[in-house]
C-alpha cells in the first residue's frame, strides 16, 4: 500500500524535512480458558507457578495439544479485521535459549500464518482516516517472567504466563506520525474488545507493542528500522516514537549511521536506550514443529464464525451517524468501547438521537469520568436516563429540572418519573400562570423594560427573574414568548 508523505507529518531537521516510517508487532493474550497447548488456567494473579502443567514446564515426552478455542479467537479476529483467513496454517519452532522459555524454543507461526493480509480504518482529529494494512496475524504462546528484584543474588522464574496463548498481529508500515500510531493502537484495542478475543488490558500484559521506527527524506527508500520492546501504554508509544525518531534524525544528519537494533523506552528519562542488536529470522533457526500436524479447517467453519460476529466499531458508527443523526465526532466518542455503544443504543431507540447523544457524552461522562466510575457500573441506568429524556421531550421537565432530577437518580437511585411526582419537580405549562409571573416582574422592574426596549439582549435578565421566582419550573419557551410579546420585541 503505497503512502504519500503529508508535509504537516514531516519532522522539521536542522538540514530540512524528514518523515518518520512506523510499524508495529502486537501481541495480544488470547481470551479463553486455558492456554494454547495445554489445560493449565489463564487466569490472571495466581501465586507464581501455581497455573503451569507438565506441558508448560516441558517436561521430558509432554506434548502439545492445540486448544481449539484460541483457534477459533484468531480466526474471529482476522475476520473483523476484514483479512484473508488461511484454511491451513502450519506451527514452527522459534528457537532461542530464555531462562523462562523451559522448551528453549517457542511455538510460533513463521511463513504459514492462520490469518494473512487485512485493513484497519483509523480515525483521525480533523475528519482525517487513514487504511493501516495489516501483515498477518500468527498464534504463538507466550514465555514466562523473570522476577529480577526479589533477591540480589538471585533471579526468579514464574511459568504461569508460559504457554499462553498470543496472537501476534503485524502491521505493514503505513503509520505515519505518533498521533497515527497511538490512535491506530486504540482502534485495533477497541476492535478486539468488541469481539471479545482479547480483554487489551495493557497493565497486565494483555496488549503489548513492538514499534519499529525508521526515518528518510521525504520519497526516498526506507531507512534502517529500530525497534522498541514490550510497550504497554498508549501515551508512552507515542512519547517513544517521537524520542526515537529524533534520535535518528541527528545522528544522521551529523553524518552518522543508524544501526539496525532493539531498544527499551524509558519512561523516566524520556529517551529509547539500546538492549540487543537486532536478530534476524534465520538467527530463530524456524522449522515446522514435528508434534504438531498442520492446522486445517474448512471454509463453512469459518463462515459459521463469521455470521456470529458482533456489529463492529466501524459499523455502529455508520448506523449511529445514519440512524441518530450524529456527527461523525460524536459517534467515535460513543463507540469507543463496546459498554458505551450498548448504553448510547438502549438510551437513545425510539428517542431523539442529538439529545441522547448530548446527554450521555456531556452529563453522563462528564459524572463517570469525574467520579472515576465506568459506564458498566453507572448508578444511573440506561433506562434511567432514557425516562429523564422522556419527560423533557414532552414538556414534562426542562432542561435545567433535569440535571436536577439526574443528579437525585446518580445519588439516590429510584424511577425519575416517580420522583418528578413525589418532588413537585413538573414544570409549569400552565400559561395563566407564567403569564401573572412575567406581568409581576415587569410592573416592578420599569427601569430594566426600558433598558431591554433599547437592548434586546436585556431579555436574558427578565427570564433568570422569571425563572427564578417559579423555582426554576415554568416553560423556558413560554416564558420567553411572554416577555418578548409583552416587552415588544
Amino acid at each position: 500500500m503505497a503512502v504519500h508523505a503529508n508535509a504537516k507529518k514531516l519532522l522539521k531537521g536542522a538540514t530540512g524535512d524528514w518523515e518518520v516510517v512506523i510499524g508495529m508487532e502486537v501481541h495480544a493474550q488470547v481470551t479463553s480458558q486455558s492456554k494454547l497447548f495445554s489445560g493449565a488456567s489463564t487466569e490472571f494473579g495466581g501465586a507464581p507457578n501455581s497455573h503451569v502443567s507438565l506441558v508448560d514446564a516441558a517436561m521430558p515426552g509432554m506434548l502439545p495439544v492445540i486448544n481449539e478455542e484460541c483457534v477459533r479467537q484468531a480466526i474471529r479476529t482476522g475476520l473483523g479485521l476484514k483479512a484473508k483467513i488461511n484454511l491451513k496454517s502450519v506451527f514452527d519452532r522459534k528457537n532461542y535459549f530464555y531462562p523462562d522459555l523451559p522448551q528453549g524454543y517457542q511455538i510460533s507461526q513463521y511463513k504459514s500464518p492462520v490469518v494473512g493480509e487485512g485493513v484497519v480504518t483509523v480515525d483521525l482529529d480533523g475528519g482525517e482516516s487513514v487504511n493501516v494494512g495489516i501483515e498477518r496475524l500468527h498464534l504463538e504462546q507466550d514465555a514466562g517472567k523473570s522476577l529480577h528484584d526479589r533477591q540480589p543474588a538471585y533471579s526468579y522464574v514464574d511459568l504461569n504466563r508460559s504457554g499462553v496463548a498470543l496472537m501476534e498481529i503485524v502491521s505493514k508500515p503505513d503509520l505515519r506520525s505518533a498521533e497515527e500510531a497511538k490512535a491506530f493502537i486504540s482502534k485495533l484495542r477497541s476492535v478486539l474488545r468488541y469481539l471479545g478475543t482479547c480483554d487489551g488490558d495493557m497493565e497486565k500484559g494483555s496488549l503489548r507493542a513492538d514499534v519499529n521506527v525508521s526515518v528518510r527524506r521525504p520519497g526516498e527508500p526506507l531507512g534502517t528500522r529500530c525497534e522498541i520492546k514490550n510497550m504497554n501504554s498508549i501515551s508512552f508509544i507515542g512519547d517513544a516514537i517521537e524520542h526515537e525518531a529524533r534520535r535518528q534524525i541527528e545522528i544522521l544528519e551529523e553524518g552518522g549511521v543508524i544501526e539496525q537494533e532493539t531498544r527499551l523506552y524509558d519512561p523516566a528519562r524520556h529517551e529509547t536506550r539500546p538492549m540487543r542488536t537486532k536478530e534476524e529470522a534465520h538467527d530463530y533457526r524456524y522449522f515446522p514443529d514435528p508434534d504438531l500436524l498442520p492446522l486445517e479447517f474448512d471454509q463453512a467453519y469459518v463462515d459459521a464464525l463469521a455470521a456470529r460476529l458482533p456489529e463492529l466499531p466501524d459499523e455502529k458508527k455508520a448506523r449511529f451517524m445514519r440512524e441518530f443523526s450524529l456527527s461523525a465526532y460524536d459517534a467515535d466518542v460513543l463507540v469507543a468501547e463496546r459498554e458505551t455503544a450498548n448504553y448510547f443504543d438502549a438510551v437513545a431507540k425510539g428517542r431523539d438521537g442529538k439529545l441522547a447523544a448530548n446527554w450521555v457524552i456531556n452529563e453522563l461522562f462528564g459524572r463517570l469520568n469525574k467520579e472515576g466510575v465506568a459506564v458498566a457500573s453507572s448508578p444511573v441506568s440506561a433506562d434511567q436516563l432514557g425516562a429523564v429524556l422522556d419527560m423533557i421531550a414532552n414538556g414534562t421537565i426542562s432542561g435545567k429540572i433535569a440535571k436536577d432530577l439526574f443528579e437525585i437518580v446518580w445519588t439516590e437511585g429510584g424511577d425519575p418519573r416517580a420522583i418528578v411526582e413525589q418532588r413537585g419537580m413538573k414544570q409549569v405549562t400552565d400559561l395563566g400562570a407564567i403569564e401573572r409571573v412575567v406581568d409581576d416582574i415587569i410592573a416592578k422592574n420599569p427601569d430594566k423594560v426600558a433598558d431591554a426596549k433599547t437592548n434586546p439582549k436585556a431579555i436574558g435578565w427578565f427570564v433568570g427573574q422569571v425563572m427564578k421566582s417559579s423555582g426554576g419550573k415554568a416553560s423556558p419557551q413560554a416564558v420567553n414568548d411572554f416577555l418578548r410579546k409583552k416587552l415588544g420585541l
